[in-house]
């Protein structure tokens, strides 16, 4: 039953990360696609519109590393921040039901990095491959 345990463990671990990361790639690629809209509401935020650039980088590689397993505790924990930073930005205070669930949601997406930042990208990762590469 442990190995049984540990290979769904492992699956798991990798389909989490695929499902928290393809959320930035697919905002990422449609930051690309709708540039100056996205940089019109940053900067409707007091967010400038110059740093779009590397909110797309972040969130396409970031996006990218986290489904392959590399650097993955470094590169969750700087989503998560990209998270928080985002909800408070973007969705905090505001009266419309919308915008306190997309709150919730990147906050619901903090801690899901936080638990990455916590336990490591899993045994189907690059990073775990690197360690076991480094240790032989």
């Amino acid at each position: 039953m442990n190995k049984l345990f540990d290979s769904t463990s492992a699956v798991s671990v990798l389909v989490g990360r695929i499902l928290i990361a393809l959320l930035f790639i697919v905002s990422g690629w449609a930051k690309i696609s709708g540039y100056s809209g996205t940089q019109a509401y940053m900067q409707s935020a007091g967010v400038p519109g110059g740093i779009l650039p590397l909110v797309i980088l972040l969130e396409l590689g970031g996006g990218i590393a986290i489904i392959a397993g590399f650097q993955t505790r470094l590169i969750a924990l700087v989503l998560a921040g990209f998270s928080i930073v985002a909800a408070l930005l973007f969705h905090a205070g505001s009266p419309d039901q919308i915008q306190q669930i997309m709150f919730l949601k990147n906050l619901g997406l903090a801690g899901g990095f936080l638990f990455l930042v916590a336990h490591g990208a899993g045994r189907i990762s690059i990073d775990h491959l690197l360690r076991n590469s480094r240790a032989s």
